[in-house]
């Protein structure tokens, strides 16, 4: 017999840890950068001249995107409306969806994380990892981003397998 308050779904034990897990590791290499990277905007090698750590603070959202004097307010905004409709996902998601879980823990973290920036701190969102060659770089982000991206990939091709599955079934595929 299964005690019902202890039992934790396949869809909970994807999502609450990972969502943990992000948040831990986003706070923790953001407040290492911020001690052990400076001065600002100076590169540090990790990986030759491809992956470099560089201190750096934006006040807008991905790759400069920017609401003017109104950045900070309405990035953090949006990020809590984008929170809400991640938990109506989570909550709508199947109990037994681990995989969908474990996407929406790793867009939330990552938004949390940037969020916690945000509301933190006037300096705008920390971010640290650089990577290109020479001078063809691409935007400086954070373990935040890096969870939002990978996340938002595993949402698009859990998309894909599941429309590909119902019309394998002859059903008619969830938009």
């Amino acid at each position: 017999m299964t005690n019902t308050a202890t039992y934790l779904s396949p869809k909970a034990k994807a999502f609450w840890p990972l969502l943990m897990l992000v948040l831990v590791a986003d706070f923790t290499s953001k407040r290492m950068a911020e001690s052990r990277l400076l001065p600002l905007y100076t590169p540090h090698e990790v990986i030759g001249d491809f992956v470099r750590f560089t201190l750096a603070y934006n006040k807008y959202a991905a790759m400069g995107l920017s609401l003017g004097a109104y950045s900070r307010v309405g990035f953090t905004v949006i990020a809590v409306i984008v929170l809400v409709v991640l938990g109506v996902f989570y909550k709508r998601t199947p109990s037994d969806s681990a995989a969908s879980a474990a996407a929406l823990a790793l867009v939330a973290g990552g938004a949390l994380g940037n969020l916690t920036d945000r509301i933190l701190s006037s300096q705008g969102v920390v971010d640290f990892i650089d990577v290109g060659l020479g001078t063809a770089r691409f935007y400086t982000f954070n373990v935040a981003d890096a969870a939002i991206t990978c996340g938002a990939i595993l949402l698009a091709l859990l998309s894909m397998k599941g429309n590909a599955d119902a019309q394998a079934a002859g059903t008619p595929a969830q938009s």
